[in-house]
């Protein structure tokens, strides 16, 4: 799996600044990888085989990268993919009419998990839209074990890229730029 994001360029060497705010000197760049439909459907028929027993009637994901790993591992599923974005009160929740059945069974997608922040905003939509979140897979678990929830969870591959807080980066310590990604 770690062959595709090499392929494509997704590994990137640095000093970057992560969504959850940590530090990292390496980055994955998921849409490096994202743009490529063939290694798109393969790292996604990995998600979706592994999370196929949960038995999801919908598959959904957060903005940005999780509109694209809904979509393709619905199709592949036969379900369908619909997304969460940021909502104006904070999380996230479905907008642009997407609605989840009460007790709709919902598999959650995400891109990179590094603290979960944005899967558990995802799960906190389908909770509020009635749904019931049944499994959480992901493309790239980064978390080294930190990120739990309370559904089986899938990950298409593992990566150990360490990351940081602010106080504690060695490059921020050099006044090495950091880029925010």
């Amino acid at each position: 799996m770690i062959a595709a994001f090499e392929q494509t360029g997704a590994i990137l060497n640095g000093h970057f600044q992560l969504n959850s705010g940590r530090h990292s000197d390496r980055y994955l760049e998921k849409f490096n990888l994202l743009q490529w439909p063939e290694q798109t459907e393969v790292v996604c028929k990995r998600m979706a085989e592994g999370s196929r027993d949960t038995n999801p009637q919908t598959i959904a994901g957060p903005t940005t990268g999780g509109i694209i790993l809904a979509y393709e591992i619905g199709r592949q599923l036969g379900k369908r993919g619909i997304f969460a974005e940021r909502a104006e009160a904070g999380g996230r929740a479905f907008q642009r009419d997407f609605h989840l059945e009460a007790g709709e069974r919902v598999l959650v997608v995400d891109d990179v998990l590094t603290s979960g922040a944005s899967i558990r905003d995802t799960i906190d939509a389908v909770n509020a839209a009635g749904g019931v979140v049944v499994g959480v897979a992901v493309m790239v678990d980064r978390s080294q074990g930190r990120a739990t929830f309370d559904v089986p969870f899938f990950a298409a591959t593992e990566v150990e890229l360490p990351s940081y807080e602010p106080s504690e980066c060695a490059q921020c310590k050099a006044g090495v730029p950091v880029e925010v990604r």
